[in-house]
């Protein structure tokens, strides 16, 4: 129904909303988010890091092509193509596309909604003077508009927790793509330890080759027992074994780096180099802010945010919310009349709308939105407290593993030496050929180890990296 407001209504309707707004601007369901977390312990390793800061996210981006310090041509290519293909970044690509359109939505309930409604009808009915059908037809071409005033904040409250996920979700897409590069990074370095390992176990095999001839020919010249040759020839049988695993490993890390780059595993093929990049060193002393530019943390911060504005939205629901509505529009019989001053015709309103009684859904949001807002700080913390014992944990491994491998490159030194020594002994016949198996078997090891702390010392620094996002370096202010 359209009511015609006389100009005098229309003015003290006008000066009662004007009264009503000035009396409620101030009215706000606003829930203000708790501050960012500071750390309640210092760093542990003090000699490595600075004590711990209040980790403030400062949604810094993660640096570029961090992972060159590894200086490996091959890594980088690697890297520019899991941007481009990979198919869980291309989710988180979408994700945050669809958390923009949800903050276009939340921010389109704060405008006012225009409707155009055109419209044509014909209908006939029977006249009652003459009897005879009398056929009528409608034009109309109306505009109207409603627009809900957010007295309590409920609307604003919902964009802004809409901005807080859309910040969210930018930062799980960099928390995704860090992580996505450093276990690409991993990954690679783990295919090249394969290569080390099957290069080593190649030059095994051929040196055990040489021992089991050397051992044939000292039995068939009848210098020395049997068992020598069983034994050379068993020491040969599990070096291939092993040569076997070891391509086999090789095989299954480039099939998990070509699903990474978002390729079936037949459509990569790697050049063959056996060779691990060295580690970048470690500075001694790191600043605690580079926790501030980690994305996992800007993102569970960022949803705490969220969480605070939805209380604010659950509580406005408590108060009235008030509409107010415009119509106007032309009627007539025939389109040359329907623009003329007699067929306008228009309306001006307002409504205000209370909820009286819910039984009790109001209050269930609102103490529903509290506990996700509970669980947001918690898991915030968590998060915090997670990145300083992942900081922590490489940083003593990468340090602790360094001068472990620099000792266990002396032990293979030493064991090198040995075998020769043992090797030279059993051709001149002073020892039997039990203690070549042994020193070669202790040698190998050793080698062996050497390339397992390396590639662990790799991973350390490449898990470092990561927990600091990428960079040594703090962020210039």
């Amino acid at each position: 129904m359209t009511y015609l407001l006389p100009t005098s209504t229309r003015a003290r309707l006008a000066g009662a909303v004007a009264v009503s707004l000035s009396l409620l601007a101030a009215c706000s369901a606003t829930v203000t988010a708790p501050p960012a977390l500071t750390p309640p312990v210092a760093f542990k390793e003090t000699g490595l890091w600075q004590r711990a800061a209040a980790v403030k996210p400062s949604a810094a981006a993660v640096p570029d092509a961090w992972w060159t310090m590894f200086a490996d041509p091959v890594l980088d290519d690697l890297q520019r193509r899991l941007i481009i293909d990979n198919e869980s970044l291309k989710a988180a690509v979408a994700q945050v596309a669809a958390a923009r359109a949800t903050l276009n939505a939340s921010r389109a309930t704060e405008l006012p909604t225009l409707m155009l409604s055109p419209g044509i009808s014909r209908a006939g009915s029977p006249s009652a003077a003459s009897g005879q059908r009398v056929n009528n037809t409608s034009l109309s071409l109306g505009a109207s508009a409603s627009w809900e005033l957010d007295l309590w904040g409920r609307l604003a409250q919902g964009t802004a927790a809409s901005e807080a996920r859309l910040q969210a979700s930018s930062d799980d897409l960099a928390a995704a793509r860090l992580s996505a590069q450093a276990t690409l990074t991993q990954t690679y370095f783990s295919l090249r330890g394969s290569e080390a390992q099957g290069h080593l176990i190649e030059r095994s095999i051929a040196a055990y080759q040489r021992a089991f001839e050397l051992t044939q020919s000292r039995y068939s010249a009848g210098v020395a027992a049997r068992a020598d040759v069983i034994q050379a020839e068993a020491q040969l049988k599990s070096a291939q074994a092993q040569l076997i695993e070891a391509r086999a490993q090789r095989a299954q890390l480039e099939h998990a780096i070509a699903v990474l780059l978002g390729q079936p595993p037949s459509a990569l093929t790697l050049p063959v180099t056996a060779q691990l990049p060295d580690a970048p060193a470690v500075p001694e002393l790191l600043p605690a802010t580079l926790l501030e530019r980690r994305p996992d943390i800007a993102a569970a911060e960022r949803r705490v945010a969220a969480a605070y504005a939805q209380i604010g939205v659950a509580d406005a629901a408590f108060f009235p919310a008030l509409t107010l509505s415009a119509t106007a529009g032309l009627r007539g019989s025939a389109l040359s009349s329907l623009f003329s001053a007699s067929s306008l015709y228009w309306s001006l309103g307002t409504a205000v709308a209370q909820t009286l009684f819910d039984g009790g859904a109001r209050r269930a949001a609102s103490d529903q939105a509290r506990a996700a807002a509970d669980t947001a700080v918690a898991n915030y913390r968590q998060t915090v407290l997670t990145a300083l014992q992942e900081v922590e944990d490489n940083l003593v491994l990468a340090d602790q593993l360094k001068r472990e491998r620099q000792l266990q490159s002396e032990s293979l030194q030493l064991s090198q030496r040995s075998l020769e020594i043992v090797t030279e002994q059993y051709r001149a016949g002073t020892v039997s050929y039990l203690n070549v198996v042994t020193a070669q078997n202790a040698a190998l090891a050793s080698e062996q180890a050497v390339l397992t702390l390396r590639n662990r010392e790799l991973a350390a620094v490449n898990q470092l990296l990561k927990n600091v996002a990428g960079h040594w370096q703090a962020t210039a202010p």
